[in-house]
């Protein structure tokens, strides 16, 4: 009986490549986008809260979010917050909503977006990397412990490649479609 789960490191590279996935929402691409307002937290009644939960967020049109607050007396911290956010975002007040219009980007910026894409990869293949050596440390402990055959060893060991191939691929191919998305004007 064998005590290595090729499943267990395949759950970590699978977590590598959704943090870069979830790094690449936040990257600003010139359209509007509802996901975009999601690193904003409002501070209402003496808490930070996420502003999904004060209000519904949507986008009517390409370069437009609306935010309408369900509770007016939110609607100025909302604005603020999400002034205040670091998205180089402006909001209008009409009311209870919130329009955010969402500026168009400059040749200069979208080549900074793409190199931080291009470090978000490479931060998510280096994670992947890792989870690869910690597995084949494993592996050679186990058959130096004599848990594992030689045999076993090379089979788990082709799985782990295998795996980190694949993986390394998938963020691959996310950057290559967020470069896409932030160079398309």
């Amino acid at each position: 009986m064998t005590t290595f789960d090729v499943k267990d490191y395949k759950r970590r590279m699978t977590g590598a490549v959704d943090t870069v996935k979830k790094e690449y929402i936040g990257l600003r691409t010139g359209r509007a986008s509802i996901s975009m307002l999601d690193p904003v937290t409002v501070e209402v009644y003496g808490s930070r809260m996420p502003l999904n939960q004060l209000a519904a967020v949507s986008t009517p049109e390409a370069r437009l979010i609306s935010v309408q607050v369900w509770d007016k007396e939110n609607t100025k911290a909302v604005e603020k917050a999400i002034r205040d956010a670091g998205l180089g975002l402006n909001p209008m007040s009409e009311g209870q909503l919130i329009r955010v219009p969402v500026p168009e980007l400059s040749a200069e910026r979208r080549q900074e977006l793409v190199k931080v894409a291009g470090k978000y990869a490479e931060a998510g293949r280096v994670s992947v990397r890792n989870v690869r050596r910690d597995g084949m440390d494993a592996l050679k402990k186990s058959l130096k412990d004599k848990v594992i055959s030689e045999d076993e060893e090379k089979r788990f060991s082709k799985q782990l490649q295998d795996e980190t191939d694949a993986h390394i691929k998938q963020i691959d191919e996310a950057l290559a479609a967020k470069e896409k998305d932030i160079t398309t004007v």
